[in-house]
């Protein structure tokens, strides 16, 4: 992935992966109305890839936990070596809890809604799972812990004798046809355990024992440990965790907040692009993101297309970037539409923080933070929707932000599209994989038999051949798209290749 194409590669680029469908959770029936409040609104994998938490618009949090290798105790690379016979991943639902619930702004008299925007993992500590969570204006830090559930065993009395508090009862061992009460008093005595004459049954209740509290049943229990509020006028777009394990950040359109974990009350505002003057207003921020192993260094990315890299050790009001990347725009190619499809709605970093992938409405990018020139690869997602960009603006399609994703080690994205499409490209240099996969239990029934190859020259992204794009309503490959079912969230496990993605209210995973 260094953008030369001159040089012959080394090696040969590894091939298309075959995708296959793992498991769906909350499929609905055909005909099956969806709810407004199940849509899911973020995904996301903790950093074992163990854990996986979803957000919905109704403001809750439900988590899923891997099973296939909790069996054998290990990581999957560990249990190839033992000759395990190897399952594909799979996940079972662990719990939910509510996060959000809608409020009201008495001030500005605006309703906020629940919706989940964005969930994060934070670093586990003693068994216990920790995530931050936010809407569009209050962001929560969750704790969730498995607790014990008391419970008192080894009673004296016997269940199935007793009939309630005080009932009378006979002692096994006793010869005696006189019935004794459960702790040995006699029924026809008055009740006072202090009485001179307390008397026991003759030969006495050998099975007289204390009870016992035990533990024998744990419960998950998700617990709220701060509130992070009041910081932002406009919505939250991101949140991000820093890699020192103690700060993250919230970003809105105009600022960007740095957070203590620790401290709810305070946060330091380090990006500010609100003009003095609302009306000089050109841009706004889409999405921010901390590097994933330098605790100095984060990016934001506009509406106009841009993407900054600031470092916290240059100042603290990071006003100035230290590195900007933005392509060029081809000369002629302006039109009406060039600013709104410019528009990032999502950027990552890779794993090792080399390179970062931004989603706008018609392409992902693949920049290197260390040419900032241009991006290294383009990535044609939907082009055969260019001559509809007329329509998706009127029904305000073009709006739509999808998000993107990084395999692990670095040689795939993956993003998604309409028609509850989503798309994985090989980013090797010479790869051309370029997969189409639909959200359903057949994902590989949509390929697109002519893969539109990731162009690296700056000049040659300007169009690409559509093939089919003049027939209206037919995608590229002769199949009709709906603008109503969108492939919105995805997200790809850290270390395999393994992507869950929702069309939504339903968590489609795939594994290749």
């Amino acid at each position: 992935m260094n953008g030369d194409d001159t040089a012959a590669p080394s090696t040969p680029p590894p091939p298309p992966l075959e995708w296959k469908f793992s498991q769906v959770f909350g499929e609905r029936a055909a005909g099956e109305e969806v709810q407004e409040v199940d849509i899911i609104s973020a995904i996301e994998f903790d950093k074992s890839g163990d854990h996986l938490a979803t957000g919905d618009r109704g403001g809750r949090v439900v988590l899923f936990e891997r099973t296939d290798t909790k069996d054998h105790g290990g990581s999957r690379r560990d249990l190839e070596r033992m000759d395990y016979p190897i399952r594909h991943p799979e996940f079972r639902y662990k719990t939910e809890f509510q996060s959000h619930e809608p409020e009201f702004d008495y001030l500005k008299s605006l309703e906020i809604e629940e919706k989940i925007n964005k969930i994060r993992w934070c670093q586990t500590a003693n068994g216990a799972l920790f995530l931050l969570s936010t809407n569009d204006k209050t962001i929560k830090f969750w704790k969730v812990q498995e607790k014990k559930v008391k419970k008192i065993s080894d009673m004296n009395l016997d269940p199935s004798k007793a009939v309630g508090n005080g009932s009378v009862a006979s002692s096994s061992n006793s010869t005696s046809p006189k019935p004794y009460l459960a702790n040995g008093g006699s029924p026809d005595r008055s009740y006072n355990y202090l009485s001179s004459d307390f008397s026991f049954p003759p030969g006495g209740i050998p099975s007289l024992r204390l009870p016992t509290v035990s533990s024998p049943e744990t419960s998950l229990v998700a617990r709220c440990r701060r509130v992070y509020a009041h910081a932002h006028d406009y919505h939250i777009n991101s949140i991000s965790n820093n890699s020192d394990g103690e700060t993250f950040i919230s970003a809105d359109d105009l600022r960007i907040n740095l957070w203590n974990l620790e401290i709810s009350n305070q946060s330091f505002n380090i990006v500010d692009v609100k003009p003095a003057n609302m009306e000089d207003l050109t841009e706004v921020i889409t999405s921010a993101e901390f590097h994933p192993t330098h605790c100095n260094m984060l990016a934001y990315s506009s509406s106009k297309g841009s993407i900054r890299l600031n470092d916290l050790r240059q100042s603290a009001l990071c006003d100035s970037h230290s590195k900007l990347f933005e392509e060029q725009e081809a000369p002629g190619s302006r039109s009406f539409f060039t600013e709104i499809i410019a528009s990032i709605s999502d950027i990552k970093f890779s794993r090792d923080g080399r390179f970062i992938l931004s989603r706008d409405y018609m392409t992902l990018k693949l920049w290197d933070i260390n040419m900032d020139s241009g991006p290294v690869s383009t990535f044609q997602v939907h082009e055969y929707l260019r001559p509809k960009l007329c329509d998706l603006y009127e029904n305000d399609s073009i709006f739509d932000k999808f998000e993107c994703c990084l395999s692990g080690d670095g040689m795939r994205v993956a993003t998604g599209s309409y028609s509850n499409l989503f798309r994985v490209f090989g980013c090797a240099p010479v790869s051309t994989e370029a997969t189409t996969l639909e959200a359903s239990k057949n994902p590989m029934r949509r390929q697109v038999q002519t893969p539109s190859r990731p162009s690296r020259s700056l000049s040659s992204i300007t169009r690409v051949v559509r093939r089919g794009a003049e027939s209206p309503g037919v995608d590229a490959n002769g199949n009709s798209f709906d603008f109503t079912t969108k492939l919105l969230h995805l997200a790809w496990h850290p270390s395999e290749n393994s992507i869950a993605c929702a069309a939504a209210n339903s968590l489609y995973m795939y594994y290749a």
